[in-house]
């Protein structure tokens, strides 16, 4: 038997799906292990051997690829535990990391500060040299201040350097003369004796310095800390006898190799959250629909993306605490709300839960490893939606009394109210947190919630997503069987890909079209090669192209798909149709009877190689009736009735196509529950995953579902 696994590492869980050849799939968690996430990785893999009752070398020649979404380089950022770097610039402008775009986040607010940048200012060093806007040099490169750099970056025990010089993306000329002698004095490469090296105008050759500048620098900060995991990770497989394939997770919604990873590590930044979106898609198309919003509700985070037309929404303008990075990522909205979210009360007396999370160590209070603060998941257990007993299937038994405790506390006292009252307080106010992450990515782009179908994911998802879906008035979810390691999953379902870009400033109307093809064609050659590197073929390879352009004299872009068709007939009226209403759904106007002149600003290239797929495993209709997969009745409180009453609960694993259950109920099942509310009802689908629905929705849903 062959098998496939995709690894997400968590703040709480690390989550695997280990796919068969023949179709089937298995799910399997165990706690992360933040301070070398490898010992999680391979505690989970130890654990498939065991249940497969073979050793873990003889299990492991079986396992054809692992596919890894790591938190590695995010947690190097948000903890401010990245390389040492220094960072080459331009003479004049080495404060440009502080200064950034010079707008203020918070505009009212006199005592918000910038945020400190990843390069302090005595290892920014100022290099005499400088070009215009076209790469015409003005000022020589002085090499001796590169020299000089170089004592210095020695001295002060430099891990990595950052290249960024102005004007680098129209001409690399001083940038590569630079990192050449950066490289002779210091050494370079990915290896022990070698410094880690960017060179912005290979890295993110783009417009906008302050963009290129902090992308270039986060990229070297980061990229030792990665390059050490992924060292560490490739000898622990091979020691234990792997030898497939690895291909880490992308921020873009791709798979790439680890060589690859480790030379560009930034485009990690968001690896693991990216899998959700892939796998949103294929949960969907699968039952028709062509949109939805995908939300995963983990044990630290919040994660919310919404999907047009089968596509993720793209940004090249994100940031990872408060940083900008330019390289383009599916846009998700992350929040610190989890099922390790803890609930506390703020100095006007009210009650907030998270951003912070009790994580792995020590845990919610309830799972009696030593956490004494209340969490979502101590308030889920006293609402009844949790059984102390079957957590995790039995394996993490559930202390009732500690949660009480420690919400009665923390929380329930400081409010004068009962620890029930407290606990239902917390439930609510995440779930309106995790609604007002979902209008991030629906609403303020110009998307009504209410025209998606909501996928929900995520070990604690299922039990907050129908008060979710009644704040956003979202008729429709569907929960997948794996929704409790979802992005794991959508990590088998990546491709690789691979995302260019050239800058190329000019009025639309009077482009030198020869530029532009040539343009194209380079972005088009490197991605070619980059993924024959890889070993994907040819024919494999899929090209997307994509334009940013805006009005004359606007400040912003609008990124407009192009196909290969106008690519070839210069058509750049057919270009201009499709960006002014683009430009009308993201602004709310439009200038195209005003004739007001478009400007292009970037060529951007995605390429994809194509990966083979997992296929998703058809059941046969059994029946509407779910009575053979009832467990037990239990009380659980009921959030807008407040007060408890006593449901059915159902055994998700025993649940078949067909089975409808109506609201008020439960399932269960190993790695998760799903809270139905008296709103909606479920009915399973022919893939094993539960479409949940207003009951309004009934006859709808069953004809879609079921064919009935």
């Amino acid at each position: 038997m062959e098998y496939k696994i995709g690894i997400d590492v968590g703040g709480t869980f690390t989550d695997f799906l280990l796919t068969s050849e023949d179709g089937s799939s298995e799910i399997y968690k165990v706690l992360s292990t933040p301070d070398d996430p490898s010992i999680g990785l391979m505690n989970g893999l130890e654990e498939m051997a065991k249940a497969k009752n073979i050793p873990l070398n003889e299990f492991i020649k079986d396992v054809k690829a692992i596919i890894h979404g790591t938190t590695v380089t995010t947690n190097a950022v948000l903890t401010r535990k990245g390389a040492k770097t220094g960072l080459l610039t331009t003479q004049g402008v080495r404060d440009a990391l502080e200064m950034r775009r010079g707008i203020r986040e918070e505009q009212y607010n006199n005592r918000y500060t910038n945020v400190e940048p990843l390069v302090p200012r005595y290892l920014r060093f100022p290099v005499e040299e400088r070009l215009d806007y076209k790469g015409d040099v003005i000022t020589p490169l002085n090499e001796s201040d590169v020299l000089e750099a170089s004592r210095l970056f020695q001295k002060e025990g430099i891990e990595a350097i950052a290249i960024c010089f102005m004007n680098s993306f129209a001409n690399d000329i001083h940038e590569s003369k630079a990192a050449r002698i950066i490289k002779e004095q210091l050494g370079s490469g990915l290896d022990e004796s070698g410094l880690y090296v960017t060179v912005s105008s290979e890295f993110l050759p783009s417009i906008r310095f302050y963009d290129r500048i902090s992308t270039t620098a986060l990229n070297s900060y980061v990229g030792p800390i990665l390059e050490s995991y992924l060292t560490s990770l490739i000898q622990k497989l091979t020691d234990i006898g792997f030898g497939g394939i690895l291909l880490i997770m992308q921020s873009n919604g791709g798979v790439v190799s680890p060589e690859i990873a480790m030379d560009r590590a930034a485009v990690t930044l968001l690896s693991g959250p990216a899998a959700g979106p892939v796998a949103g898609i294929e949960y969907t198309s699968i039952q028709g629909y062509n949109d939805c919003i995908t939300i995963d509700m983990g044990g630290t985070s919040f994660d919310a993306a919404l999907i047009k037309d089968k596509t993720p929404l793209i940004t090249t303008e994100g940031e990872i605490n408060r940083l900008r990075i330019a390289l383009p990522m599916l846009g998700i909205v992350t929040i610190g709300a989890g099922g390790g979210s803890i609930g506390w009360v703020d100095e006007g007396g009210l009650l907030r839960m998270g951003p912070q999370s009790a994580g792995s160590k020590p845990g919610p209070a309830c799972y009696d490893n030593g956490g004494e603060l209340p969490t979502c998941t101590d308030a889920d257990l006293i609402l009844g939606y949790l059984d102390k007993d079957f957590f995790a299937g039995g394996k993490i038994p559930l202390n009732y009394d500690r949660a009480v405790k420690a919400i009665k506390d923390k929380i329930a006292d400081p409010l004068g109210m009962d620890a029930v009252e407290a606990a239902a307080g917390m439930y609510r106010v995440i779930n309106v947190s995790m609604a007002s992450g979902v209008r991030e990515v629906s609403v303020k782009r110009g998307h009504d919630p209410r025209e998606f179908p909501l996928v929900v994911a995520g070990g604690a998802g299922p039990v907050h997503a129908c008060m979710i879906a009644l704040e956003l008035e979202i008729p429709v979810m569907i929960i997948p069987k794996e929704s409790s390691i979802f992005c794991a999953a959508g990590m088998l379902m990546s491709d690789l890909k691979h995302n260019f870009v050239r800058t190329y400033s000019t009025r639309l109307n009077k482009m030198d079209m020869k530029k532009f093809s040539s343009l194209l064609q380079e972005m088009k050659r490197e991605a070619v090669e980059l993924l024959k590197s890889e070993h994907i073929p040819e024919d494999s390879i899929r090209h997307k192209y994509s334009l940013d352009m805006r009005y004359v004299k606007q400040y912003h872009e609008v990124n407009v798909e192009i196909t290969k068709e106008e690519v070839e007939k210069a058509d750049m009226e057919s270009v201009a149709s499709k960006f002014h209403p683009e430009h009308n759904r993201l602004y709310g106007y439009s200038l195209e009877d005003e004739r007001t002149p478009i400007e292009l600003i970037n060529l951007r290239l995605s390429s994809v190689g194509k990966t083979v797929k997992p296929e998703f495993k058809q059941e046969k209709y059994d029946q509407e009736d779910p009575s053979k997969a009832l467990k037990m009745s239990r009380k659980v409180y009921l959030p807008l009735k407040n007060e408890f009453e006593e449901v059915p609960v159902y055994d998700g694993h025993n649940l078949l196509f067909g089975n409808r259950i109506e609201g008020p109920a439960l399932i269960e099942q190993v790695n998760t529950t799903t809270f139905v509310t008296p709103e909606y009802n479920v009915i399973c689908d022919r893939y094993g995953s539960y479409t949940m629905y207003l009951k309004s929705k009934e006859k709808e849903i069953k004809e879609k579902i079921a064919g009935v």
